[in-house]
């Protein structure tokens, strides 16, 4: 296939139907195959060194806490301080190397992890927790993040010295786009393989280098991710990957003078440190520093009362649990048109309660959140809500030898409560009620957030006016909040969510390089 065919060929890469019991058969195989590998030990790596430290990080299983997913190494300032030699090095050869061919090493590491598609999503199932369907599409994204950049990295080379700019009389003027230098990614736990793939194949197919600090409780996930990049040629220094503390290595890379841009997604509160601690000018810095930061969100579905009943309140179930509602974009709350809310109300508790909570290994709907730590907070605000609205279902732990928390649904609850307003990250949804559907949009707009919304409803004009006032990044129209497709819906979100840096998007790239003008007198 030539390059110029794949430019043109860009498609999202299909989900697997698990119903089919050829699909399901080949996801219990790789379950299989990736059980027996559990336990391995994973090294950082710097440059072409493989390093096995003392101090590991022992990745294990939510949804089965006796079961170690993996020994990861974890560095250390000084070893961070020997990858950003590292990358900087190599950046000097790097940046120098054809944009096609650049590009190549994605599109050879799609269609390896399309290969091991199941093995991959395997991991994802033991290490985060997710059900089949969720790991088939954080799989199926990271597919996505590498054929679709690949592909746009090949355009901006090829379009950058045909930019339209105005031409004069006795010049020759053209715009290049060149990439920055080396690069901080600091990736996620709740897309540990398709954030982490796409932040750091972004940077790389621009022409960076990249120091990779994955989520701690997410790394075996990225060393098998590095480990692929190794397998298709990438060149050492190009990706270095350093798994380790926030202080010892993500914040010493973030304040490095070194650094010339941080590629973060995770919470606020951590995004809102790297911002300030790398606006800082450090002694050496040649430049400002760039931060690319998604950082959350609160996000909501509308309802109105001339939507579709049923398919909204699937909306509302689907946006609130799914991956149990650890997702930047997940709906945890939902404001109704009271003329129809009661009946809302009633359908969401059905929903909810037919969801069945198990091992994720077994595909059960709910699986277990990430951590001990995630289930002190989760459980904390279950028990703020329950002063703030009335509990309808949930509102407990859940059995099994894991982090299981119940799907959790409250109702009649303020707009400015707790609940209404703070990200809790995980199986709770609040419901609200509104007087009448511009109300309803008031009360979405006020969060600190803007990342995703939903607004559900048959009246035109009320859809335009939604489309127009509804203030966040991604906003479905009759759809759940979630589930935005690479190239289909670029991702990012306004005020508190981030940067709104839309990735799977157009521009995106453009965020890892810099414009260059080249201006000749003929």
């Amino acid at each position: 296939m030539t390059t110029a065919t794949k430019i043109a060929s860009f498609k999202n890469e299909p989900f697997t139907n698990f119903s089919i019991e050829e699909n399901k058969q080949a996801m219990y195989s790789a379950l299989a195959k990736v059980k027996k590998e559990l336990g391995k030990k994973y090294p950082l790596v710097i440059g072409s060194e493989k390093l096995y430290t003392e101090d590991q990080t022992i990745s294990i299983n939510p949804g089965n806490v006796d079961e170690v997913v993996g020994f990861v190494s974890k560095g250390n300032k000084e070893l961070a301080e020997k990858a950003m030699q590292e990358a900087l090095k190599t950046f000097e050869t790097w940046k120098k190397v054809a944009p096609a061919e650049r590009a190549e090493y994605l599109f050879k590491a799609a269609d390896l992890m399309r290969q091991r598609k199941h093995e991959f999503s395997s991991y994802l199932v033991y290490e985060s927790g997710k059900n089949w369907a969720e790991a088939d599409a954080d799989t199926a994204e990271a597919i996505d993040f590498l054929e679709f950049y690949a592909r746009e990295m090949i355009r901006l080379s090829e379009t950058s010295v045909h930019q339209p700019l105005t031409k004069i009389e006795g010049e020759d003027n053209q715009i290049s786009y060149i990439p920055l230098g080396v690069g901080i990614v600091i990736s996620p736990f709740n897309f540990p393989l398709a954030i982490m793939a796409g932040t750091t194949v972004a940077a790389i197919v621009s022409g960076n280098t990249v120091i990779l600090k994955p989520a701690d409780a997410t790394p075996v996930i990225a060393a098998k991710f590095v480990e692929l990049m190794e397998e298709v040629g990438l060149p050492s220094g190009v990706l270095n990957f350093i798994p380790g503390d926030g202080i010892d290595v993500g914040e010493y890379l973030v304040e490095h003078p070194k650094t010339r841009f941080i590629s973060f997604t995770g919470s606020r509160a951590v995004g809102c440190r790297i911002y300030e601690r790398a606006s800082k000018v450090q002694r050496g810095q040649l430049w400002l520093k760039r931060v690319i930061a998604e950082m959350g969100g609160k996000d909501g579905v509308v309802v109105d009362e001339t939507a579709d009943l049923d398919a909204a309140a699937a909306a509302i179930v689907a946006s609130a649990f799914g991956f149990q509602g650890q997702k930047c974009s997940a709906g945890s709350r939902a404001i109704i048109v009271e003329s129809v809310y009661d009946e809302v109300v009633e359908k969401v508790t059905e929903l909810t309660k037919n969801l069945t909570v198990g091992i994720p290994e077994e595909n059960h709907a709910i699986g277990p959140v990430i951590d001990q730590k995630s289930v002190d907070k989760i459980m904390s605000y279950i028990e703020i809500g329950k002063t703030e609205g009335r509990l309808l279902t949930g509102g407990s732990k859940a059995n099994g030898n894991g982090f299981y928390i119940e799907p959790t649904v409250f109702a009649d609850v303020e707009p400015k409560a707790r609940i209404m307003q703070e990200e809790i990250f995980g199986p709770v949804l609040a419901l609200a009620k509104a007087s009448d559907w511009k109300e309803a949009i008031e009360i979405y707009n006020d969060t600190d957030y803007g990342l995703t919304g939903a607004y559900h409803s048959k009246d035109t004009e009320r859809i335009d006016y939604a489309l127009e006032n509804m203030h966040c990044g991604n906003l479905y129209i009759n759809k759940k909040c979630t589930g935005a497709l690479v190239g289909v819906h670029p991702f990012g979100g306004f005020n508190m969510s981030g940067t709104d840096s839309k990735a799977g998007g157009y521009d995106y790239l453009l965020l890892f390089t810099q414009a260059k003008l080249k201006s000749r007198k003929l």
